[in-house]
């Protein structure tokens, strides 16, 4: 975390010069939480004095944070004392039920305490397994535990230690990989007989080894000072950060641990709402150019539609040409489910900016995308004296509307045309935020699932208008251009009010009439000859079928690389099996994200016309592109995904008059699993299987789990809509009596800190 210190009170100041004597106050947390505090600190005394408040320390500092883990710690965000103190567990393994050997019983889960009678290291021949067996006894009985690949085990444990032991016990009255923990004279535990807490692992640092550094670093809990006032923590039950920090990690009973985790996530969810709240006030007294609503261009355009606008359409657009006729900018999220409409709605938006000689910048997440809908504005605008152009790192091209043609030019045309004004509607991909793009009269941005760009990029292409306009003193201007986003990604109520309270919303949740319900089957194992026979039908009528494959384990380490790799695997080896096996007499393609942006734009552009039966792809791989003639949409692994993923890639068909199908493969028998699929079936509504997939998954499938920028907390509680409603209500009340937080300095540290951690925009 950074720029985030809070002064301590005296107590851990006094601990300091006192020689590393517990204060009073950490004596008194130690006895409450039942921990041996006399380690809990190891930190020198000059280290401490370099910050008043020990939270802010690295965590190098804490006892047993060797050279070796802290590369895990920081692939974990965890850099400070703090951080290390505020990563929660995701669960606990409930190893309270202590009892003696004699009386614990078969599939029982029970803390036993013994000593250990004989201890064997074991390696089998065969498979070279090490196995580690101890023998355990107390006054009741003895007991057999077995390890498996822990030689270690032999080293750590010894004849005549006594020591506690939690897992399952079998049939055979033995423990199998039971957590383990050697008893001292304190009888302090903290792997075994409680409610022992379970944290998100990465290679080379586990679960132990952070209970281990939390337990070390406790001690600091008593020096952090609450930013939340004591009022407010009266007033909505919650306890003080000084009592949740140790109750979260180790507490007593489950009902301290949901109100210390209540605590420490309402206060994140509490600071995400300020940000939220501040960002909307600072938007409303930003400068924008207004932008008049032409209605005689707007019918003129609507007109020479090849198709009607929706109810939905023509209100979405009435509320962003009004909100761009404002001298304030307009910050709007466009939500419309797979094939709403969304694109013509922009267009209509940027066409009316463009004939009143302004400029759109349009930014789109793949070259795939980009173009496609550099293809749409072109038929959409091309009755009009609208200049388009689009730029990604393949090239450069110019819709022409007098010759109703696109050509390709040099980039540095482009930029040219750009930057005298001449060129009114410019579509990208991130190549629109290069320095050399800068843009005299633009008024307004589009971007198309908006999600997919980081915070720098979004931020770089909104503050274009400041580097281009300035005013008449030769100095920027603070005029910002209104800005829309995209998403097809629909949002269920909670999320929207917790993560997009600084947006407007329009909401596209109708679909046009002469579109087709797509029926969709679930493929059991059993089942595949049939579906293969059915997609040769469809082949064979004309049509073209999309194949997706699922993201599978990944060995090694969750990184992009091994992620991109493994799905790469799978498509190639589908591919392979339908080329050679299943459909050797058809025309297959496979699309993947190891494959250079020409070739994947040529794969794309060969199967939209009509070159290819069927395309094998990733789910990463952006194939949302419109293929018309496309009728089946045959989804690999469905129990993999989400069903607000699946509801995105049966959206991919279905956009002609050819009635569509969605088949989704599954491996799983589960019945659970197929009644969950079954969703897909009885419902069309992306909005309700989103909220289906808020309750069955949470919020990380809808908005991408950690690549959502946001705290584990934020995301675990972002299904608790009373929550959520508690946090913005405080919010808003402390911002009306004290909108600048200058009678809250510690809450304004806390909150840049929270806000460089999340990199909110």
């Amino acid at each position: 975390m950074k720029n985030f210190y809070i002064h301590s009170t005296g107590g851990m100041m006094e601990y300091m010069a006192e020689n590393m004597d517990l204060p009073l106050h950490q004596k008194a947390l130690s006895a409450k939480t039942g921990m041996n505090s006399q380690k809990t600190q190891n930190i020198s005394q000059k280290a401490a004095g370099a910050d008043p408040w020990c939270g802010g320390l690295p965590v190098e500092k804490i006892k047993g944070v060797s050279e070796r883990i802290v590369k895990p710690l920081h692939h974990l965000g965890i850099r400070t004392v703090r951080d290390l103190l505020l990563t929660a567990p995701f669960r606990y393994d409930d190893f309270s039920h202590t009892t003696t050997i004699a009386r614990a019983q078969p599939n029982e889960t029970a803390t036993i305490r013994g000593s250990i009678i004989a201890l064997d290291a074991l390696r089998t021949w065969k498979k070279k397994m090490h196995i580690t067996e101890a023998t355990v006894e107390d006054a009741s009985g003895s007991m057999k535990a077995v390890w498996y690949n822990q030689p270690f085990l032999a080293r750590t444990l010894a004849v005549g230690k006594t020591v506690n032991l939690s897992g399952r016990v079998d049939a055979d009255h033995v423990m199998q990989n039971p957590a383990y923990e050697v008893v001292g004279v304190r009888n302090d535990t903290t792997h075994t007989g409680r409610l022992v807490p379970v944290y998100r692992e990465t290679r080379g640092l586990t679960s132990r080894w952070l209970r281990y550094l939390v337990k070390n670093a406790l001690g600091f809990a008593a020096t952090m000072d609450d930013v939340l006032q004591p009022e407010m923590l009266k007033r909505l039950g919650l306890p003080g950060m000084r009592d949740a920090i140790p109750h979260i990690h180790f507490p007593r009973t489950k009902e301290e641990a949901e109100r210390a985790k209540k605590r420490l996530a309402f206060e994140e969810l509490f600071l995400l709402q300020l940000l939220i709240l501040q960002a909307r006030a600072a938007i409303r007294h930003a400068a924008a150019t207004s932008v008049p609503f032409d209605l005689a261009f707007v019918k003129d355009f609507v007109s020479k539609l090849s198709f009607r606008l929706t109810d939905a359409q023509r209100a979405a657009a009435w509320e962003i040409v009004q909100d761009m006729e404002k001298q304030t900018p307009m910050n709007r999220l466009l939500e419309g489910d797979v094939g709403s409409g969304k694109t013509v709605v922009a267009a209509l938006a940027a066409s009316n900016a463009a004939m009143r000689g302004w400029q759109c910048a349009f930014m789109a997440p793949t070259e795939i995308l980009a173009r496609q809908h550099f293809e749409t504005f072109s038929k959409m605008c091309g009755h009009f004296p609208i200049r388009i152009g689009l730029l990604t790192a393949s090239g450069a091209y110019v819709f022409d509307a007098d010759l109703k043609t696109s050509y390709k030019i040099a980039k540095s045309e482009l930029v040219k045309k750009i930057s005298d004004g001449s060129l009114h509607i410019l579509i990208g991909t991130h190549a629109l935020i290069a320095d050399s793009i800068v843009f005299p009269k633009l008024a307004l941005v589009v971007l198309d699932e908006q999600h997919r760009f980081g915070v720098a990029q979004r931020a770089a292409l909104v503050r274009k208008n400041e580097l281009g306009i300035r005013n008449d003193e030769g100095k920027e201007n603070s005029i910002i251009p209104h800005l829309l986003s995209m998403t097809a990604t629909p949002i269920p109520r909670t999320l929207t009010l917790a993560l997009y309270g600084d947006l407007d919303i329009s909401l596209l949740k109708e679909m046009p009439k002469d579109r087709k319900k797509i029926e969709t089957s679930i493929v059991a194992p059993g089942g595949r000859a049939k579906a293969y026979a059915f997609m040769r039908e469809q082949v064979g009528k004309g049509r073209q079928a999309f194949v997706i494959c699922p993201r599978i384990e990944i060995s090694g380490g969750e990184t992009p690389r091994n992620i991109v790799l493994a799905q790469v695997k799978t498509v190639k080896a589908e591919y392979e099996k339908l080329s050679k096996e299943v459909f050797p007499d058809l025309r297959i393609a496979m699309l993947h994200g190891k494959m250079k942006p020409k070739e994947k734009e040529q794969v794309m552009k060969d199967f939209k016309d009509g070159k290819t039966d069927i395309l094998v792809s990733t789910s990463v791989v952006e194939v949302g592109v419109d293929v018309p003639n496309a009728s089946v949409m045959a989804i690999e692994g469905a129990e993999r995904f989400g069903l607000a993923q699946l509801h995105q890639f049966r959206g991919r068909v279905g956009r002609a008059e050819h009635q569509s199908y969605c088949l989704l493969f599954t491996q799983s028998a589960a019945l659970e699993e197929n009644r969950r699929l079954k969703a897909m079936i009885t419902s069309n509504d992306g909005f309700a299987l989103a909220e289906k997939d808020l309750a069955i998954r949470g919020p990380g499938d809808l908005l991408g789990g950690r690549q959502s920028g946001l705290p584990d907390l934020v995301m675990a509680s972002l299904t608790d809509a009373a929550l959520i409603k508690s946090a913005r209500e405080e919010a808003l009340g402390l911002l009306a009596r004290d909108p600048q937080l200058l009678k809250s300095p510690k809450l304004r540290e806390r909150l840049a800190e929270f806000n460089a951690k999340i990199h909110f925009e």
